[in-house]
Order: structure tokens, then C-alpha cells, then sequence
């Protein structure tokens, strides 16, 4: 993926406090052993289900961020991608986009929507319209989902043991997408929907939820394309297999229990898969229309 040489954002923040994270049990051993695995994180959506502890609201004091480390940078550049692109489709649409905060943490933070770890994962929170990216993420990609920038086999030194730059950049994406539903009302429609029914059928919800996030990452790509020609071989392979990696079938299997639909909550690996093409081939929110009535 080609990023070096284009604008930062400036929206782009660290983190010089912590939350004090509360809870145990049953909760804190998913967060433990399997949340940390899942992209996209919705804390909204995890706070009901109990798959995130809750805490008070945000103190953690931020800084602007000036580390010029590569991951930082990287950052700063896919998040100022997202800001062109949405503010360019909010436009076509007659309205102004709204750009969202990122916040880099290292450990544990404290966010409007409650206190997170680094084994929460990359989360948005629409109390503050914040993403919320812990630094060692990137590394557990490689090591633990198997998430490389060598898809293609080509026995590149340079990409082998890192994380693929496109599948982080679908992590980002998938993030911003949550606060584009934010903007758009849809979060609001989902969490008040969610108050009305089972569980289970809360979990559908928010199944539906995530995969239209993926969709707008692929949307986001596809636009981001057209804009700069960032793309490189290999790239979209990346953010497939990151899809694939972070379904709740894949992931239940992963951890040794059951697959259990009624429990999912961000959708199978080929549905992930599918939303996220269906974006990148589009171009198009109006084709991620993932509720169809659902609401």
C-alpha cells in the first residue's frame, strides 16, 4: 500500500492517562481471550451484551500526536484518507461530514463509553465520535491472526513479519465507518431498536451493524483508489484475510467452544468478507443498505 509522502491527520491524538478497568468473570475472560482478536469493536454494542467492562466518563488526558515513529505516521495518513473521502461522498449528499478523533493508547484508556484495555481491540465510541487504537495492535495482527504484508507468497524481506499496511488500514476504516453510522443516525436506531428485543435478536442487530461498517471500509478503499492510486498487489488480499480472520464462527472455533449464531455479534467470515467486496466494488453507500428493513 502507498501512503508515504501524503497528508497526516490532525485529528490524530495519544494518550497520556489511563481507565481503571472494572469487572471479572466470565467477561473478563472473553475479553482476555478472544475480544482482543475482534476488529471493530463497537463498545455500544459490547456494553449491552457485557463483552466490555463499562466505566465512568472519559479522563484520560490526550496530546497531539508528534511520535514520527512509522506506525504513528501511518496512522495519521489513513486517517486523513478517511477525512477526504467522506468528506468528498457527504458533499455529493448535500450535507458536511464530521471528522472523528483517533486516539492511540498504549495499555488501558478511559472513554465516554467506559474504560478499555489493549484487549478490548480497536473500538469507536460515539459518546466522544473517538477511535480508539491501542499501539500494540498492529503486532498482535502479525503474530496472532496471522495478518502479514506478504499475502501473495512473494518472499519480500521487507514485508515479511509485518502486519499488511492494507488490513490495517481496513481496521482503521472499519472504525471510521462506525462513526460515519453515527452521523447518519443509524447507530442511534440500532441501540434503541436493540433495548426492544432478546438478546439474540440484539446480536442480529448488531451483526448487521458491523458488516455495513465493513461495507463502508470497502467503500472508503474503492473512493480512496480513484483518489490516489494507493493500492499495490496483494493489498486487497490482505484486508480479505483480515476478514476472514475475524468472524464469529472463525473465532468460536478458534477459542474452542461452540459456534452458536444466536451469539454473534460482527458476523461469519464470509459474510465479513462479502460486505467488505461489496463496498470495494461499488464504491457506493447506498449498496450497504445492510438492515433492509431491519429497523
Amino acid at each position: 500500500m502507498k501512503w508515504q509522502g501524503r497528508r497526516g491527520s490532525s485529528n490524530v491524538r495519544t494518550s497520556s492517562g489511563g481507565g481503571k478497568m472494572i469487572g471479572g468473570g466470565i467477561g473478563g475472560i472473553i475479553i482476555a481471550g478472544i475480544l482482543w482478536l475482534v476488529f471493530g469493536v463497537n463498545p455500544m454494542t459490547a456494553l449491552q451484551t457485557g463483552q466490555v467492562v463499562a466505566g465512568g466518563g472519559s479522563n484520560t488526558s490526550t496530546e497531539p500526536a508528534t511520535s514520527d515513529d512509522r506506525d504513528t505516521q501511518f496512522v495519521k495518513v489513513v486517517l486523513a484518507d478517511t477525512e477526504e473521502v467522506w468528506h468528498q461522498i457527504f458533499n455529493e449528499g448535500g450535507s458536511t461530514y464530521q471528522e472523528p478523533s483517533l486516539i492511540l493508547f498504549n495499555g488501558q484508556v478511559s472513554s465516554a463509553c467506559g474504560s478499555a484495555s489493549s484487549a478490548t481491540g480497536p473500538f469507536y465510541c460515539p459518546g466522544d465520535q473517538t477511535v480508539y487504537l491501542d499501539t500494540s495492535f498492529f503486532v498482535e495482527m502479525r503474530q496472532n491472526l496471522g495478518i502479514t504484508g506478504d499475502q501473495q507468497g512473494s518472499g519480500n524481506s521487507e514485508n515479511q513479519g509485518k502486519a499488511g499496511d492494507f488490513a490495517q488500514a481496513y481496521v482503521i476504516s472499519h472504525e471510521v465507518g462506525h462513526h460515519v453510522q453515527t452521523l447518519l443516525g443509524i447507530s442511534q436506531q440500532v441501540n434503541e431498536a436493540s433495548r426492544q428485543v432478546t438478546r439474540a435478536e440484539a446480536n442480529k442487530l448488531s451483526v448487521l451493524q458491523e458488516l455495513q461498517a465493513d461495507c463502508f471500509a470497502g467503500v472508503w478503499a474503492q473512493r480512496n483508489q480513484e483518489r490516489v492510486q494507493f493500492l499495490e498487489a496483494g493489498d486487497i488480499d490482505e484486508a480479505i484475510n483480515a476478514a476472514s480472520q475475524i468472524g464469529d464462527d472463525r473465532l468460536a472455533r478458534v477459542s474452542g467452544g461452540a459456534v452458536v449464531p444466536d451469539n454473534f455479534t460482527h458476523g461469519t467470515s464470509q459474510q465479513r468478507v462479502q460486505w467488505f467486496t461489496r463496498g470495494l466494488e461499488s464504491g457506493n453507500v447506498q449498496t450497504c443498505d445492510t438492515f433492509s428493513g431491519a429497523l
